[in-house]
């Protein structure tokens, strides 16, 4: 039997979080490690409960959610799956700086937030398609504030190779590993290796920073 995914929901409205945490335990395969009331206590716990992801809401008190998601990729801790009411402002620009591995908005249904968690815990981090699409396009838009392209992440574009560049491409369109698999004809393992290796190579943190790289340089 394989191990459960371990979630540490992070949202500062209790009868949210005690919704959240309600569906979470209700599903198979997935096991809530732990609640946090604000950013300060979801870094601490991350720390000490060494989850497998953390439900990070962005707007918390003592420490905001951007802040958290920040140290929790930083020190490696646990990915990270933020909340949001999608208003495309600094928090969401901010999280996506900041390493999150997708977003899921905050009125998602029971379904949409269990797939999301699932997604993300198979190292898939392009979670609710309509939703991280829209996210692209509306980050590489003319005119969107948005943080600038690294001048050595555009250098390394040219060490990636045909495959590894293709397979940039399908991330820039949103698609799910299986998707890429079946565009590519190759093995859903071998896009994961292709996935990784891209990702170190141009210095990202998460498959999201990968697709909006792709669309911003027309990969």
């Amino acid at each position: 039997m394989e191990r459960p995914v371990r979630v540490l929901v992070a949202e500062d409205q209790s009868a949210v979080r005690a919704g959240l945490v309600l569906i979470l335990r209700s599903a198979p395969g997935i096991e809530v490690a732990g609640e946090a009331a604000d950013g300060e206590e979801a870094v601490r716990l991350a720390r000490e409960l060494r989850p497998d992801l953390v439900l990070m809401d962005v707007q918390m008190p003592k420490l905001d959610g951007v802040s958290a998601t920040a140290l929790v990729v930083a020190e490696g801790l646990a990915d990270v799956l933020v909340l949001t009411t999608f208003d495309l402002d600094e928090y969401v620009f901010g999280a996506l700086r900041a390493g999150a591995s997708g977003f899921l908005l905050k009125h998602a249904d029971a379904r949409e937030l269990v797939e999301a968690v699932r997604t993300v815990a198979r190292g898939e981090g392009l979670i609710a398609p309509a939703v991280t699409r829209r996210l692209i396009a509306e980050f590489a838009a003319p005119g969107t504030r948005r943080p600038a392209v690294d001048p050595r992440v555009a250098e390394a574009l040219e060490s990636l190779t045909r495959r590894e560049r293709e397979v940039l491409s399908c991330l820039g369109e949103g698609l799910s590993n299986a998707e890429v698999a079946a565009r590519l004809d190759m093995a859903e393992a071998t896009v994961k290796t292709h996935v990784s290796r891209l990702l170190g190579k141009l210095e990202l943190r998460s498959r999201v920073q990968a697709a909006v790289l792709a669309q911003e340089l027309g990969v």
